[in-house]
């Protein structure tokens, strides 16, 4: 209280001034939250195996790719996708986890000369590979070309000519072309005659396939990124 008898509120407002500073001082702003890295690729480059499994909805096929054990089965996923149905096709994401928060590569088809060219992208959108269909030799069996840049051009055509048309004509039929085609059939991949890759359908009623890659300087990103168009744009 100052000399004429009124309580003086100086003191009390500095004090309350510092303490809103130590307050202020005592609770610093929140950190930032880490932005998300664009990828982070599992260890598939070391695995010469996989196994790719679909499931089906109404809406959309989903893709497993896992490393395959020494006895064939199915190991630890590294890859996930999804196709949606009664959709424009020829572009497919993977991604590494269930999430679909983290990509692995994508592909998507665009025009060419040959016809449609699928190029091969990574996390941030680099084409590192392509691959499309060979028209001409693709009559009697289905023919691919899968290129990666600087390291391989591969050949896959599908070994039996039987089977090749027997999955033609299956393709023509009424109602048929919705039906899975459950018989086993397998793609050759090579460079200069010399085996690099093969890609296997297994029989049964669910869609399982068993890609074997026997260069290590493969891609293994281009390598099942390929694995799901044949699905995807074949057997569909």
């Amino acid at each position: 209280m100052d000399s004429t008898g009124t309580e003086s509120t100086t003191g009390t407002g500095t004090e309350k001034d510092k303490a809103a500073i130590s307050l202020t001082k005592a609770t610093p702003a929140p950190a930032p939250t880490p932005a998300p890295t664009p990828s982070e690729v599992p260890d598939i480059q070391s695995h010469g195996t996989f196994v790719i499994t679909k499931t089906l909805s109404p809406t959309a096929g989903e893709y497993v790719v896992s490393v395959a054990r020494p006895d064939g089965s199915e190991g630890e996923p590294v890859a996930y996708a999804r196709e949606k149905r009664l959709s424009l096709r020829g572009q497919v994401t993977v991604y590494t986890d269930a999430s679909r928060k983290s990509v692995l590569s994508s592909f998507k088809g665009r025009d060419h000369e040959v016809g449609y060219m699928y190029d091969v992208r990574d996390a941030s959108g680099q084409a590192f590979g392509s691959f499309h269909e060979d028209a001409g030799a693709s009559v009697l069996r289905r023919t691919w070309q899968v290129r990666q840049p600087g390291t391989m051009n591969l050949t896959g055509r599908e070994r039996s000519r039987v089977v090749a048309f027997v999955r033609l004509v299956w393709e023509f039929v009424p109602y048929l072309e919705y039906v899975p085609f459950i018989w086993p059939y397998r793609f050759k991949y090579t460079e200069n005659g010399k085996p690099l890759m093969t890609v296997t359908k297994k029989l049964g009623l669910h869609t399982r396939y068993v890609l074997e890659i026997l260069a290590p300087d493969i891609d293994r990103r281009l390598a099942i990124a390929h694995t799901l168009a044949l699905d995807a744009l074949e057997v569909d």
